[in-house]
């Protein structure tokens, strides 16, 4: 009985690392208006968005139901782009004893550049599917959020 597990997605970005990663790093907040899946973020509990005392509340879509969830920073490594959140409550602790997301995003030597998300898991039963949904939401928040920095980059 397996209870725990990964789930690892690369995507191709054309913004760069540094640019993608610093949205997630320190505007967090402004996530929700980039993507179509994120109906809401805000901040729960603390003063800022990006204390790892800080507690944030989601509202998004998976598998076309609307969830909730809190999610706190657990780390944020500057030098290897790296951050690691825990997700909790709501919807999450109705399957998932842990849940962790952590995006790393690295620049290419071809000069694209690279966001690879990594979901951990334990699930509560072995009668829960992995989080697959979630790999989908994540590949459409990427898609969203590059788009529109790459939209912003143009009309600088």
């Amino acid at each position: 009985m397996v209870l725990a597990g990964k789930l690892i997605t690369e995507l191709g970005i054309k913004t760069s690392a540094d640019k993608f990663f610093k949205l997630f790093a320190s505007e967090l907040h402004e996530v929700q208006n980039h993507c179509e899946g994120i109906h809401e973020a805000k901040l729960h509990e603390g003063d800022d968005w990006h204390d790892t005392a800080s507690v944030k509340h989601w509202t998004y879509v998976v598998d076309g139901e609307v969830h909730t969830c809190d999610e706190s920073i657990e780390e944020v490594d500057e030098h290897n782009k790296k951050i690691t959140w825990k997700v909790f409550g709501g919807d999450i602790d109705k399957q998932y004893k842990v849940f962790k997301l952590i995006l790393e995003a690295t620049d290419k030597a071809d000069g694209t550049a690279v966001a690879k998300w990594t979901v951990e898991y334990e699930k509560i039963s072995e009668d829960i599917n992995p989080p697959n949904g979630y790999i989908d939401l994540i590949f459409k928040i990427t898609r969203d959020v590059d788009a529109n920095l790459v939209k912003e980059k143009v009309a600088q």
